[in-house]
């Protein structure tokens, strides 16, 4: 490894990979350990359907870079093992050894987006955060990341007394557990075009937004708004129904996003009940700082509480939305300097 000038962090490439945007960072590390500060230099956002491949993005955001970049990390959407990973959402393979040989790197780590987006949650200011549960005053231990985007995904962070440390999972997989008569015939009406219905199949925006409103449509739960199935035929369902429901101009939207943040709640109150997740659970992704005034109506609390015996037990779970939409791009960041500060140990 060359040696870094006296003083000075190493620069860091941070990478958060989504099925529709991909955001890439320049970082610059107060110091040569995991815990220094970072800066970020710069950063811009790509369109991730219309890049052919990562490497392709990293080559245009670093084409006038003068600067020689240190590390690089990357958030990628599903199971990351290794160094070569074929995405989820996305129709590219990621290799570190190819990123790391043709940008000479001297060092690329590879870790899920959810895995970054929990990284980055530490990097945060208490502006970047609503809180729609305090929970109790001394909460701590373990905690979870929820992010319903163009898929939906989980992450925990493990409590060891000492520091938070996170961990992947793919719980967005799981299977959809429908708790009323409502959710039992979605269930129903999906398990024809499906066969299996995870919890992705109902929360996310390429997947789950569509299902809800086309169920609750199809089996006439309200009317479809005329200005709303015009829209709908050139634009995406998940923006278009989304801002109907925002801006008060069609039921059948607005019961569908209030299906929806139900339905997230009770997902993200089964997630923090899977892990213990007593310091908090924070919902991330694309989706909800968009929709934050209806995440904040009863629906979504209610969702999250109502676990039965275990009510008492969840009111003390803190229950936060992040804002910023860098997170991951940050976290990815933070984890580079975790993997720098590991490679050095081994030398």
């Amino acid at each position: 490894m060359r040696p870094l000038p006296e003083g000075e962090g190493p620069l860091i490439l941070g990478g958060d990979v989504g099925g529709t945007k991909t955001w890439l960072g320049i970082f610059r590390a107060g110091g040569r350990d995991a815990a220094a500060s970072l800066t970020l230099l710069r950063s811009a956002k790509y369109s991730s359907k219309s890049s052919g491949s990562l490497e392709q993005l990293v080559a245009e955001f670093l084409e006038d870079e003068r600067q020689t970049v240190d590390f690089a990390c990357f958030g990628l959407p599903g199971p990351v093992r290794g160094t070569r990973v074929r995405l989820v959402n996305l129709p590219w393979e990621v290799d570190a050894e190819a990123l790391t040989t043709r940008f000479r790197f001297r060092g690329c780590f590879l870790i899920n987006d959810l895995v970054a987006n929990a990284y980055g949650i530490g990097e945060l200011a208490p502006s970047d955060f609503v809180v729609l549960h305090a929970g109790a005053a001394d909460a701590s231990g373990n905690m979870a990341v929820i992010s319903p985007g163009t898929g939906l995904g989980e992450a925990g962070i493990f409590w060891d007394g000492r520091k938070h440390t996170p961990f992947a999972c793919e719980g967005g997989h799981c299977d959809f557990a429908p708790r009323t008569e409502l959710e039992v015939d979605l269930l129903r009406h999906l398990l024809t075009p499906y066969g299996h219905v995870s919890s992705e199949r109902v929360l996310s925006g390429s997947m789950g937004l569509p299902n809800l409103y086309e169920f609750l449509r199809d089996t006439g739960r309200a009317p479809e708004n005329p200005a709303v199935a015009e829209a709908l035929k050139t634009g995406d369902t998940g923006a278009v129904v989304t801002r109907a429901a925002l801006d008060g101009s069609c039921r059948l939207c607005e019961q569908t996003m209030e299906l929806f943040a139900s339905i997230l709640g009770a997902e993200a109150g089964n997630l923090a009940l899977k892990i213990m997740a007593t310091g908090g659970v924070f919902i991330g992704g694309g989706i909800a700082a968009k929709i934050l005034p209806i995440l904040q109506k009863p629906l979504l609390l209610e969702g999250f509480l109502a676990k039965g015996r275990f009510r008492e037990f969840m009111q003390r779970i803190p229950l936060r939305v992040i804002l910023n939409d860098r997170a991951a791009l940050l976290g990815a960041a933070r984890h580079a300097l975790h993997g720098a500060e590991a490679l050095a140990a081994k030398r």
